[in-house]
């Protein structure tokens, strides 16, 4: 029993990676046990060796079939198998009866193919009938000896359903583990990719704006043209810090900061910003995420919005903290319509619902109004359905999952 332990399971200190599945060729050796009997056979010591060499060929087979059809669940429990278990107790009870002595080690061997065979919960009742009906037949033949018999087939039946129940077990948490980790890869490319078109978007469109303003003050305000060439260094140097950021998962956003880049980027594009900020100071998750709403919604405002205002506005009560922010355009200078399921709304959408919050966005009064409402010290938990705002508005598509990071 200890090399069937040895061949199936892993060691308890878990030094080896990779076990081989069980499979049916573990439980061949066993057969080993009836050399006794073919030996008794071969020398004449058994009587009707033509019986007995036929029932051992019966066991032999039966035991087998069950050994290889105990290692998938569909065939260990097809009806097939079950039969082949009540053949074998049959020949086993029939050869212990009519010979005894070595004849009984077959009673063990039974064990072994039912533990493989019969699992929880019907093991234990098959395991006590199993071993009462090996103690009666090895006592009636053998006398009080035979007690020895019964107590080696109840326990080899449920060692060894214990054994490759383990086994089934480790495989399973390994399989678990490897999923865990496929999904962890995923998720860090799913953030990293939702980082990257966060900050490139913006970051280009700032570019694209102050490059276009410099262009048109170079002909009559050169100074005013350098600083926005300036201000072009400065942004492309912190872009290369902030995707370096993204890159390890050690980025976290400041709103202030966002605001401030959003302001820049926003009279860059001839918007005028209005920024209203009130309530206590939040979470540094909460900034970090509102941060995130401030940079997409100034970007979409900056590309797509052809609007002359843009309103930033920052509340919060201590429990909650709402970000809102509204232009006066209608995209017509873009000759592009304005959607609200973008790839960069979708991506922050998630973002907050994961951290139990709703972003909403859609047109408002003439204009297009981005609303995010997060706890004020932001929390993993479940998350809530996004809602359209105004008229014609649409919800911005969420797919719950685990949170960005």
């Amino acid at each position: 029993m200890a090399w069937l332990f040895k061949h199936h399971g892993t060691s308890c200190a878990g030094a080896r990676e990779e076990t081989r599945a069980p499979n049916g060729y573990s439980l061949l050796p066993w057969l080993l046990l009836g050399l006794g009997s073919l030996s008794n056979l071969f020398r004449g010591e058994t009587a009707d060796p033509l019986i007995g060499g036929l029932g051992l060929l019966a066991f032999n087979s039966l035991y087998v079939y069950v050994a290889f059809r105990s290692f998938a669940k569909e065939t260990r429990e097809a009806p097939s198998t079950r039969v082949a278990l009540v053949l074998m107790t049959g020949v086993t009870c029939a050869l212990a009866l009519a010979y005894g002595g070595t004849w009984l080690l077959f009673f063990p061997l039974l064990g072994l193919a039912t533990g493989a065979a019969v699992r929880f919960p019907h093991l234990r009742p098959t395991g006590a009938a199993l071993g009462v009906l090996a103690g009666a037949v090895a006592v009636s033949r053998d006398g009080w000896g035979g007690l020895g018999i019964a107590y080696a087939t109840w326990i080899s039946t449920m060692v060894t359903a214990a054994i490759l129940s383990l086994s089934d077990a480790v495989r399973q948490l390994r399989a678990a583990r490897e999923e865990l980790a496929h999904r962890a890869v995923e998720q860090e490319r799913l953030r990293f990719s939702r980082d990257l078109h966060d900050l490139l978007g913006h970051t280009l469109s700032v570019i694209v704006v102050k490059a276009e303003a410099a262009r048109r003050l170079t002909t009559r305000d050169v100074d005013a043209a350098q600083a926005q060439l300036a201000d072009i260094e400065s942004v492309g140097r912190q872009a290369l810090t902030e995707i370096r950021e993204a890159v390890t998962g050690y980025r976290e956003g400041s709103l202030s900061r966002e605001i401030d880049g959003a302001v820049s980027a926003l009279r860059a594009a001839g918007v005028e910003p209005v920024v209203r900020r009130s309530g206590p100071p939040l979470a540094p998750q909460t900034e970090a995420l509102l941060g995130w709403v401030v940079r997409e919604a100034a970007t979409n405002v900056v590309r797509h919005s052809d609007a002359d205002r843009c309103e930033i506005t920052v509340t919060g009560d201590g429990e909650r903290a709402r970000l809102t922010v509204t232009d006066d355009g209608r995209g017509a200078g873009t000759g592009r319509p304005r959607t609200t399921g973008g790839t960069g709304l979708r991506g922050l959408a998630e973002r907050l619902t994961t951290a139990g919050g709703t972003l909403t966005a859609g047109p408002e009064r003439g204009g297009f109004t981005v609303t995010a409402d997060l706890p004020a010290d932001v929390t993993e938990g479940p998350g809530h359905v996004v809602r359209p705002v105004g008229p014609g508005a649409e919800a911005v598509p969420v797919t719950a999952g685990p949170p960005a990071r």
